[in-house]
């Protein structure tokens, strides 16, 4: 019995250094390839216009909501910015794809229909959603999130473009404002972010 005990207290020290490692490690920041936000900041609620529907941000509260700006007339950081996310969210796994909604609001209301927004994000996947509105209600969105936007000449094909913000906001659970990316954010680098945001 006797040699149990010395056994066991020749493993105390061990024992204690493993138990602090562990703690240490539990308090380790969590880093972000994006921009933290610290502290939050509630996120403006809105009501916009789906296919299916008015939506408004409070809808997805418990989720987070990865929201960004764009238009389907838009021939390259639009698409490229929402397939990165979307493949991040699947790399992630069926946690993410139930977790995440991605949310475009349009910043061409004029050419963006509800049907057309549908049809556009339908390619990127059953967790993104299109919305658009008024001229006047977009502006008054787009202000809130900082969003600046203009019409730009196009050509005969494209018709005229839009210059816009391409900046991700990434909304909290709570509802608040926690990450912000840019469109040069790659996928792997996005994945570890949205794994970092689901575990905190």
């Amino acid at each position: 019995m006797n040699s149990r005990i010395r056994l066991l207290a020749g493993f105390l020290p061990l024992i204690v250094i493993l138990a602090a490692a562990l703690l240490v490690r539990g308090s380790e920041p969590v880093t972000f390839s994006g921009t933290l936000v610290e502290p939050t900041f509630p996120a403006k609620d809105f009501t916009l216009q789906s296919a299916d529907g008015e939506v408004s941000l409070s809808d997805f509260r418990g989720r987070y909501v990865v929201l960004f700006f764009g238009y389907t007339y838009c021939p390259d950081v639009c698409p490229m910015t929402l397939a990165r996310v979307t493949a991040a969210a699947r790399a992630v796994g069926p946690e993410a794809e139930e977790e995440v909604q991605v949310v475009l609001i349009t910043v061409d209301p004029e050419r963006d229909s509800p049907a057309r927004m549908a049809e556009y994000t339908k390619a990127f996947g059953p967790n993104v959603v299109g919305l658009t509105g008024s001229p006047e209600e977009i502006a008054s969105v787009a202000s809130a999130y900082g969003i600046h936007y203009a019409k730009a000449e196009g050509s005969i094909e494209t018709g005229y473009l839009v210059d816009h913000s391409a900046t991700v906001t990434v909304i909290d659970r709570e509802g608040g404002v926690r990450l912000l990316w840019s469109p040069m954010h790659d996928i792997e680098e996005l994945e570890s972010d949205i794994h970092a945001l689901l575990r905190s």
